[in-house]
């Protein structure tokens, strides 16, 4: 669990689906591609190394998960294992998730800091948008394609 949640990034999100179906959006690349990144190497597994690319941008990152919870958390580094993210899903009564995600780990500073933690929970928000968008009604909004058309791109490389 993360510890210091003054320096970490959050967005959270109720999605009308059952918590096995909004988990496993998270672990199969075939169902995250349609919110989040285009193209994945493989399903997370724990320990395990999985290229993520956003094709559109010409970026990539190294995923690998340290624990996966069946139907309720899943923690992964990247960012060259210098973030941590956790994905926690809270199975409600009426048949939906809540789901709340995490990303600890910066190494900035005053100003520096807060647009991290800005940039990220920004783009938390979008993942998650883009994820209830297409779990409840089967629509890819293309959210994180369109975030930064290359018209009047603000998208800052890391």
């Amino acid at each position: 669990m993360i510890n210091n949640r003054s320096k970490c990034a959050e967005a959270q999100m109720l999605i009308r689906k059952p918590v096995e179906e909004v988990f496993e959006a998270f672990i199969n690349p075939a169902i995250t591609r349609n919110f989040w990144f285009t193209k994945a190497s493989g399903k997370l597994e724990v320990d395990k190394k999985i290229t993520w690319e956003w094709e559109m941008y010409n970026i990539s990152t190294t995923v690998i998960a340290k624990e996966i919870l069946q139907h309720q958390k899943i923690v992964f580094q990247w960012d060259n294992a210098t973030k941590t993210v956790e994905v926690n899903f809270k199975e409600l009564d009426d048949d939906s998730t809540f789901v709340t995600i995490t990303e600890s780990g910066y190494d900035k500073t005053g100003d520096e800091l807060i647009a991290n933690i800005k940039d990220s929970t920004a783009g938390f928000t979008t993942v998650l948008d883009g994820l209830k968008a297409f779990l409840e009604h089967r629509i890819n909004l293309n959210l994180i394609e369109d975030k930064f058309p290359k018209e009047v791109s603000v998208h800052r490389e890391n």
